[in-house]
Formats: structure tokens, C-alpha cells, sequence
């Protein structure tokens, strides 16, 4: 009877198991243990909030302890006030005011074992006019990265929408789920609701351990002593138009600067596509530099042409203040460069909002007043007549603004005051990318036109700027023109997951390792260097270092020598290394240029030291160390529990069958006994 019993109890429990995945159609014919564990519990595509940390503490999301987090899947619209531990499932314009309260209200936070955002592409528009007409979505800072700025003027917003929720540390769990996962996890949420008396809850269970919550290792320094954690940085790209010459005495003419960036930010880490900021920047710097490299006479410049793209701006200027400090060092990094002979600094920003209306509106932000800085926009206007029939229009920012944006030029300004330098971007005195650093800045989010606009604005700029003579004839300055076609191509390589990093143009360069290109600066994985393992180099920076090598290449006699890796004449490298039998040796200046904190050494051992701060520098003082947080796994999945008070009851009833059992042996024993007795 009590074996019976209990047989009818598992198969209860497995019929309970199953019946969620019954629900969404996922039962199969089982014949082995993992067949039985995928009909049981369901795993989630997500891009998880992940643990930050600095010298001053940590930011970021994680569980609270070293254990996977369970808790039942509701909806916020339900739950006004939790009555017991649960896994909250947001839209994307809940996020802010929810986790706002979660650091208002500590009884309501306790409550709280882990958070779920919807994503849901097919409303993803109207769902963005939605939150432009609510104020928008960021959740960097209203003024990112203040710190920084060279001037005092540090409360003033030039991201009006900037919440800085990404700022805070959080210990739970944050997931932002896949279109798939979201609606498995509404019809979770709808059963739980329908289901109050029932027996059973749909719960999400989270696995996000980072390494530093176990170890109690809460800053950068600490966390890097105990090798719980790793650096953030990767590796800036630099180039030259037309290559440089070391070995000639006639190498060190001026520079004009030419600067983007690479990378973004998110409050999910793996989910940064910064499709306005900053990747219109770098599309646009990219046609730039292809539509120069047609032009005639490159040798003629009087002016050096140098293009650098960084990695880790978004984290305390990385790839900038490292490039700065490599140029003080004179490393092998930026060998044939010279900071003295930095004659100007043109930096391009957020282009791809430009359009309005059919027109393409840029603003040109300032360093000053000075006659180097006159020139420049006196090339910019030249430039801007030059292509009238594509209704693009240059304005100067407002005089009102506090000086320049957040920018790579912030860095060179701090180090020198005197640095002649302009900005291009698609706003005025407030971002009007509503999205920055935000998952939702992909490419709905910009206009491939506005890019191409610029692009042709900022080469036909450089083209005056490095020609130098005031006779320039308009025929050359036609001839500058930029490939739409190109630009077009980039944008879906580059900001979108289809085609993405599988896109023909990436892949003639190098094999990437990822098809969604996300644009997180990543960690340091081994001993910076200026000729690194390509295995340690992020995707979109192989990409960018061979497309520039490429393209401000010089022909060579021998163009048909294949290479994979190395190339024996001074001056030349070998771009398509990693493209099978295609590899070829060129004569290109191109780059890299490890970016990570100037606050940091590598030691022998592989171990990261942080160095003392330095008087001398005053961006090493305000320098936050960013590193991130190791971990064994990250995951999410979903399956059936019977809820405690069923288990209890189970239990009680078991009790009860067992003590009843006996009883019934004990009295059936006696009476048998006593028969036998009789007998």
C-alpha cells in the first residue's frame, strides 16, 4: 500500500514537471536522462546586467550570494506590492521607475530575487515613439563622464534622458530576454496569475555568480590582487594617409588628427550596438577614409593625414588617455607619430540623427578661438559648398553651451588647453539621440544618408585641410566622393545582426568570432602589446585595422606575395591574415594601440598591479580603474515547482499513510497472531 502510494506521488510530481513544457509544445519522445531534463526545464536566450567594479566599489548586477536564484515569474502590473520572493518581468519603459523604487523602497526590494525585460522587435517602434514622447530612454549619466571635462560646467545635461540607473550596483539578477524567451516567459507569467490556488508556479532560475561576490572582493584593486576580475580595454586602431616614411628626413610634416570612436555602452552588457553613438562616427570616419584613398596627388599633401579610432571611451577614455600616454612614451604602438606635430584635432561624433526633413544638419563644436581653429571651419564651409545639391547644412554649436561635448578631444584638451580642435555631431546643446547608451540605439535609430552626408563633408574637409593652398581647383574637390553603396554595407555589417559580422565585406578581412556585433570594450585577456595575438583582439577592431591598412595603403611591386601574419620589408603588414590563402602584404602605417587604465601594470606573472596615482597626470587622479567581474557561467531557464504548501500538505499526507500503514501491520499482525493461537 505504501509503495503504491509513493509510485502515485512521483508520477504526479513528473506529470507536474511536464506540464509546462506540454504547454509550449516542447515534449519529445524521451530515452535518456538529458532528454528527460529538457522536457523538465527550458533555457533561455538573455543578455544579462553583469558586475562592474572601480577603485571606489562596484556597479552592476549579480546574485546576492553563491547560489542560483529561484523565484516565481510575475507580471509588475500585478504586484504592486510583492508578498513573496519573485522574478519580476518589465517592459522596456518600466525599467527606470522600477529599479528608481528599488532603491526607495527597501521592503518592497527584499521581495525582489531577480528582474526580466521584454524584448519584442515587432513593437520595438512604436514602442520607441512611445518613450521619446516620455522623455526617452538612457541609462548613462545626464552628463557622461563629467569628470573629464575641461571646463567646470560639469552639471549641465547634455543627455537630458540620462537616468545613470546603469551606474548603481544591484544584487539581483537583471536579464534582458530574447523575442523567443519573452514570450515564453508572458505565458509563464499569465499561468502564475490564472494559477493563484493552484499547486504549481512557473519560476525562473538564475545563474549569475560573479567572481568577485564570492570572494568579497569589492573594488578594482582588491579584486585584481585576489585575480577575480580582469581590466576593461581592448585595442585602438590608428592609421596614416598616405603611409609614413620613418626612415625619410621628410616624415614629420604637420598632423591633422582625425578621431572616433568604437565602442558603447548598455546596461546590458553584450546588447551595446551604439548604432548613433558612436558607430555613425566610425561608418562615416570608414567612407571617409575610402573616399581619400582615391583621390590624386596623396604624396602632394603638405599636411599628414592620421586617423585614430578608439576602444574604452565610454569607460574613463581608455583608448585616448593610453594613446596619449603611449605618444609620451614613444612606444613601438604609435611609432612615426610625434605629439608636438599635432597641428589640429577633428573629431567625428554622433552623425547618424543629421536628417530632418530631407535635410542633412550638422553642428560643429569648438574648442576656441584661434586661427588653427578658423581654418578648420573655413575647410568645413568650403567643404559644405562643395556639396549643395545634397542639402547638407553646417551650423556652429551654440555660444551658450559650456564647451565641448563628451569626446575623445575632452582628453586632449585636459592634457593641453592650447589643442585646436573641432567636433562634428548631429545636435546642439543636448544629445538628440534619445537612446544613448542604451540597448535600443540600433539601427532604427539612424539614417544611413545622414551618415554618407557627413562622410562626404568630413573628407572633402581633410582633403583642404591637408592640400593647404588656397587654390585648390573645384574639379579636385569633386572628385572626393563617398560610396553610398558602402556606407549602406557598413551599417548592416556593423549595427545590425543580419547579415552582421557575416556580411561579405567583414568577412573578406578577417573570421570573425560573433555574427550580432556588440560594441562593449571587452577586457585585457593577456600582456598588451602593439603586435598582439589576434585571438585576444575583438572582432570589430581586426576589422577596422585591416580595413584602414587597406585602404591607405601605397601599391607595391610585388603585390601578389601571400603572408599569414608577418611581412618581411620595413613599412608593409599583412591585412587578410586570417582569411585562408588570401593574406597579402602591404605598405600601410596601420596600428594597434593597446587601450586599458594608465593606472595599471602588467606584471611578469600575468597579474595586474595598480600604481599609485600621479600628481602629474590629472586624468590618472580622476581615473576609476574599470574592471569587470569573472564568472564560471551565466544563465537563465525556466521550469514547473509544486509551491511549498502543496510539498507540506504531500508531506503531511505521507505522514499520515505511513503511521496508518503501520498502525494497520500492527493490528493485522495482532489479529493474525491471536488466529493462530486459536488454531
Amino acid at each position: 500500500m505504501v509503495m503504491k502510494f509513493l509510485q502515485l506521488l512521483f508520477l504526479l510530481s513528473f506529470q507536474l514537471r511536464l506540464s509546462f513544457s506540454e504547454i509550449l509544445g516542447h515534449t519529445s519522445k524521451m530515452e535518456s536522462v538529458p532528454d528527460l531534463q529538457s522536457s523538465m526545464y527550458m533555457t533561455l536566450d538573455g543578455y544579462p546586467c553583469v558586475r562592474l567594479l572601480n577603485l571606489s566599489g562596484e556597479i552592476g548586477c549579480s546574485n546576492p550570494g553563491r547560489e542560483k536564484v529561484v523565484a516565481p515569474i510575475i507580471r509588475l502590473t500585478n504586484a504592486t506590492e510583492l508578498s513573496q520572493l519573485s522574478a519580476v518581468l518589465l517592459s522596456v519603459d518600466e525599467i527606470q521607475s522600477f529599479l528608481a523604487r528599488m532603491l526607495n523602497d527597501s521592503n518592497f526590494a527584499k521581495n525582489v530575487a531577480g528582474v526580466l525585460v521584454e524584448s519584442r522587435p515587432e513593437l520595438q517602434n512604436q514602442l520607441k515613439v512611445l518613450l521619446v514622447l516620455r522623455v526617452g530612454f538612457s541609462p548613462a549619466q545626464k552628463f557622461p563622464q563629467s569628470e573629464f571635462a575641461p571646463y567646470t560646467s560639469i552639471n549641465y545635461e547634455w543627455n537630458p534622458t540620462g537616468s545613470g540607473i546603469m551606474w548603481n550596483p544591484y544584487n539581483f539578477p537583471v536579464f534582458l530576454l530574447s523575442q523567443t524567451s519573452t514570450l515564453t516567459m508572458q505565458e509563464a507569467a499569465i499561468k502564475n496569475q490564472k494559477s493563484k490556488k493552484s499547486y504549481t508556479d512557473d519560476v525562473a532560475e538564475f545563474d549569475l555568480v560573479m567572481q568577485t561576490t564570492k570572494s568579497g572582493t569589492h573594488d578594482s584593486e582588491s579584486c585584481l590582487k585576489e585575480n577575480t576580475c580582469l581590466p576593461l580595454g581592448g585595442y585602438s586602431v590608428w592609421s596614416s594617409l598616405p603611409p609614413i616614411n620613418i626612415s625619410s628626413p621628410e616624415h614629420s610634416k604637420p598632423i591633422i588628427l582625425v578621431l572616433t570612436s568604437m565602442d558603447s555602452a548598455s546596461f546590458f552588457r553584450d546588447k551595446a550596438l551604439g548604432a548613433d553613438s558612436p558607430i555613425s562616427g566610425l561608418i562615416s570616419l570608414l567612407a571617409a577614409v575610402d573616399a581619400l584613398s582615391r583621390a590624386d596627388d596623396l604624396d602632394g599633401f603638405n599636411k599628414q593625414l592620421v586617423f585614430a579610432v578608439f576602444t574604452g571611451e565610454a569607460w574613463g577614455y581608455l583608448g585616448s588617455r593610453r594613446f596619449l600616454l603611449e605618444l609620451d612614451l614613444q612606444s613601438n604602438a604609435v611609432s612615426g607619430l610625434n605629439y608636438s606635430l599635432i597641428e589640429k584635432v577633428v573629431e567625428i561624433g554622433s552623425v547618424g540623427k543629421g536628417l530632418n526633413q530631407g535635410a542633412k544638419n550638422f553642428f560643429i563644436h569648438t574648442t576656441g578661438v584661434s586661427s588653427s581653429t578658423n581654418e578648420t571651419l573655413d575647410a568645413v564651409r568650403r567643404a559644405q559648398d562643395s556639396v549643395k545639391s545634397e542639402n547638407i547644412t553646417i551650423s556652429s554649436a551654440n555660444a551658450s553651451n559650456p564647451g565641448i561635448p563628451p569626446s575623445s578631444l575632452m582628453t586632449f584638451l585636459r592634457k593641453n588647453s592650447l589643442t585646436s580642435g573641432v567636433v562634428l555631431e548631429d545636435f546642439d546643446n543636448v544629445f538628440t539621440n534619445k537612446f544613448y547608451h542604451s540597448h535600443l540605439d540600433d539601427l532604427s535609430n539612424i539614417n544611413s544618408s545622414s551618415i554618407a552626408a557627413a562622410a562626404s563633408l568630413v573628407a572633402r574637409a581633410l582633403y583642404i585641410l591637408a592640400s593647404d593652398t588656397k587654390n585648390l581647383s573645384s574639379s579636385a574637390l569633386t572628385s572626393i566622393n563617398v560610396n553610398a553603396s558602402l556606407v549602406e554595407e557598413l551599417v548592416g555589417c556593423l549595427v545590425d545582426c543580419e547579415p552582421g559580422l557575416s556580411c561579405d565585406l567583414v568577412k573578406s578581412y578577417i573570421s570573425p568570432a560573433n555574427t550580432c556585433p556588440s560594441h562593449y570594450v571587452g577586457v585585457i585577456l593577456d600582456e598588451p602589446s602593439s603586435t598582439p595575438d589576434l585571438g585576444y583582439v575583438g572582432d570589430i577592431s581586426r576589422f577596422v585595422w585591416n580595413f584602414l591598412a587597406e585602404r591607405t595603403s601605397i601599391p607595391k611591386e610585388n603585390a601578389s606575395s601571400v603572408c599569414t601574419q608577418d611581412c618581411s620589408n620595413d613599412g608593409e603588414v599583412c591585412i587578410r591574415a586570417e582569411t585562408e590563402g588570401k593574406g597579402v602584404c602591404v605598405v600601410s602605417t596601420t596600428r594597434y594601440v593597446p587601450a586599458y587604465s594608465t593606472r595599471l601594470k602588467f606584471e611578469s606573472g600575468g597579474t595586474w598591479t595598480v600604481l599609485p596615482p600621479n600628481n602629474s597626470d590629472p586624468m590618472g587622479l580622476l581615473d576609476a580603474v574599470w574592471t569587470e567581474s569573472n564568472w564560471d557561467v551565466i544563465g537563465l531557464r525556466v521550469y514547473t515547482v509544486q509551491n511549498s504548501s502543496f510539498d507540506r500538505l504531500v508531506l503531511l499526507g505521507s505522514i499520515a499513510v505511513t503511521v496508518l500503514a503501520y498502525l494497520a501491520i500492527v493490528i493485522f499482525k495482532g489479529c493474525v497472531t491471536k488466529a493462530l493461537k486459536r488454531d
